[in-house]
């Protein structure tokens, strides 16, 4: 597996690039399977390919606070993205994993191997829910999946250093909730991991066997997929 650490400029290239590797695997079936570790350095909202942004997002928070919305291309619930949060995203193949075409085996996989890289720091997570790693039922990992012909993105949050209060001013209740969340506030049920981004760096890429860097990214197809909907309103605040 192939380890690309990389942050571009701004959210929609960030958002696009995750987008690029899928289709840059699903057009060279040779590509090996990349890990991708990235972190903001600036606050955004990204919401899920079918999320309902005035049911999920404080639209008017953010424009108070300038902070952008922008639409991801796998489900899941709205998140919010910056700095001290570390994002992570995996490209795989079927065909070297065949079992992960069923929805429950990628989660298992993915976050199994993600919560065993926290682990190698001795932070107790484990997997809850369908796709949060929690340490001592508090959220520190979301996560969310796109599937293709051949491949699978699978990508997510770590927060470690992040400004959690934030999250409760710009982002609604999800109207989908965990049964281990019961109930709780934004501010009652995240938290950060007790560790700092090189560790996890580390730790991630060493658990997923991600050591060769990716020199051939898909730049061009980064910006393609910009120009047609990452940069874009009708893509970014449909629904």
């Amino acid at each position: 597996m192939k380890l690309l650490d990389l942050t571009l400029p701004t959210p929609a290239e960030n958002l696009a690039l995750d987008e690029a590797l899928l289709d840059a695997a699903e057009a060279d079936p040779a590509r090996d399977d990349v890990l991708r570790l990235w972190e903001p350095p600036s606050y955004f909202v990204v919401v899920g390919r079918s999320s309902r942004i005035a049911v999920e997002v404080n639209a008017a928070a953010c424009r108070e606070k300038q902070i952008p919305v922008l639409r991801r291309s796998s489900g899941g619930a709205s998140v919010l993205a910056g700095p001290g949060c570390l994002m992570y995203g995996v490209v795989l193949s079927y065909r070297r994993f065949p079992e992960l075409r069923m929805l429950d085996r990628v989660h298992a996989h993915v976050l199994s191997l993600v919560a065993a890289g926290l682990n190698r720091l001795n932070l107790g997570a484990e997997p809850r829910g369908t796709s949060d790693l929690a340490i001592a039922e508090r959220k520190v990992s979301g996560n969310s999946l796109r599937c293709k012909r051949d491949h699978v993105l699978y990508h997510g949050t770590l927060l470690y250093n992040f400004d959690l209060p934030l999250v409760e001013q710009l982002l609604r209740t999800p109207p989908r909730q965990p049964e281990y969340r019961a109930g709780r506030s934004h501010g009652s049920f995240i938290a950060n991991l007790p560790a700092d981004a090189p560790h996890l760096r580390q730790a991630i890429a060493a658990e997923f066997g991600a050591q060769e860097p990716l020199v051939d990214w898909p730049r061009e197809l980064t910006q393609q997929l910009v120009a047609e909907r990452y940069g874009r309103d009708d893509w970014n605040l449909r629904h």
